[in-house]
């Protein structure tokens, strides 16, 4: 008997998932959330927008002042701060989880009708649906989110490492039974 038995109801289906989390994981999971989310929505519009203006004003400043130093030149900079962020803030956040991800080594999720049971080398936590009732699915991932408004708790769960893969079909079918999709 294994040290996961105990957290998983033998009565119903389960679905194994084995694998090592990536940041291309990671960031995968942020755009989902980003993407079906209030704040993630916002910030896809707000950071593009507010880098443009940045942009212009400083380059418009710079042509008409002839000025290129102060505060032309920091609205500039701003301009593409938020631009870069914008195009690659998931991947950049990701990179951030790189030696947290390197530590946690392979993962090994179990999901069943109670929740999620989602164990490391370093951590073995139990993951109930009521801390995460809603979920997207995207090509690669199934990513269980919080409902709180930013969604910052979120569970990845990389398709790649569902055992064997036609229990993708198990797995969507108890995450559509326990939360809501997204």
């Amino acid at each position: 008997m294994n040290r996961y038995d105990d957290s998983v109801r033998q009565d119903e289906r389960t679905v194994e998932i084995v694998f090592r989390c990536t940041t291309a994981d990671v960031a995968g999971a942020l755009r989902a959330r980003d993407a079906h989310t209030a704040a993630g929505r916002r910030k896809r519009w707000a950071f593009p927008l507010a880098g443009t203006f940045g942009l212009g004003v400083g380059a418009l400043v710079m042509v008409t002042d002839g000025a290129v130093t102060g505060p032309p030149l920091a609205l500039l900079a701003c301009g593409v701060l938020l631009w870069t962020i914008a195009l690659f803030g998931a991947q950049l956040q990701a990179r951030a989880f790189r030696g947290l991800l390197a530590k946690a080594g392979e993962t090994r999720a179990v999901i069943d009708g109670s929740g999620a049971l989602v164990a490391t080398a370093s951590s073995h936590t139990r993951i109930g649906w009521a801390a995460q009732p809603t979920y997207v699915e995207t090509a690669d991932l199934f990513v269980m989110l919080s409902d709180d408004k930013g969604a910052v708790a979120m569970t990845v769960l990389p398709k790649r490492g569902i055992r064997p893969p036609a229990d993708a079909d198990a797995l969507r079918a108890i995450l559509d039974r326990n939360l809501r999709r997204l």
